[in-house]
Parts: structure tokens; C-alpha cells; sequence
């Protein structure tokens, strides 16, 4: 069905992330492309001048290094970690690389989400491709 797909992994206990992968496995043609992709967001710098200075650059590496183990668990999967806001960074990494599926996790919506909106809400009223949400 689908040639690039890409799976935004969150490392929040509420997301499926497994199970987003399964199902772009699924929905793959044969030889389709997976990229597994985590968005870190930025700290507020009022925050960031408590915290050690190799912290960003340590999460980035620990973050990439669970990325690559979930990816090799997939056929032609590979893991890319960015810096952003994630539902816009999700949305221009997928229309900049020529993705055609986005299989997001996503968690119960609450009373927040009313007023500050999720990622995968974003991510499905914005995209230029195919969306399916996992929950």
C-alpha cells in the first residue's frame, strides 16, 4: 500500500508505540521504508541552566540508541531523532521527505487536549498523506 512510512515514537508510557510499528509494517508494500522518528523538544531556557551541560546531548544519543534497536527490529527501518515542536516537526519531516503514511500512536483524549490540542490531533488535521492513528 504504502512506500514511506513514518512511525513518531513517543516514550510516554500512554503510547502504543509497538503497535503503530506492527501496523506500518502491515501497511507496507514490499521494501517499503519505515522511519521510526522522535521529536525532542526543546527545554525552556530557565529550565535547561539547572540541568548538566551534556544533558541534551546525552538524552539525544540514549534516544537515537532505543531508536536504532526498535528500528533493526523492522525491515528497512531506520530510527532519526530531531529537534522541534512535535506535531509541526512531524508534519515538515513527513512532507520534506516524501512520506505517504504517518502511523502515529496516540493516548485517550482528556479535558487538555480541549484546549491545548495533541500531537496526533495535529498530525491528522494537517497532513499532506495518509494518517493512521493507533491507540
Amino acid at each position: 500500500m504504502y512506500r514511506s512510512i513514518l512511525v513518531p515514537i513517543s516514550f510516554d508510557e500512554d503510547r502504543n508505540s509497538k503497535a503503530a510499528m506492527e501496523v506500518a509494517q502491515a501497511l507496507g508494500d514490499e521494501g517499503a521504508k519505515i522511519t521510526l522518528l522522535h521529536v525532542m523538544e526543546e527545554i525552556p531556557g530557565y529550565a535547561i541552566s539547572y540541568m548538566p551541560t551534556e544533558y541534551v546531548a546525552e538524552s539525544r544519543k540514549a534516544v537515537q540508541a532505543e531508536l536504532d534497536e526498535q528500528a533493526a527490529l523492522l525491515p528497512n527501518a531506520q530510527g532519526v531523532v530531531v529537534e522541534g515542536h512535535s506535531g509541526r516537526t512531524i508534519l515538515d519531516w513527513a512532507e520534506s521527505h516524501g512520506v505517504d503514511c504517518i502511523v502515529i500512536a496516540s493516548h485517550r483524549p482528556g479535558m487538555q487536549d480541549l484546549f491545548l490540542g495533541s500531537t496526533a490531533h495535529q498530525v491528522v488535521r494537517h497532513a499532506a498523506c495518509a494518517v493512521h492513528v493507533i491507540r
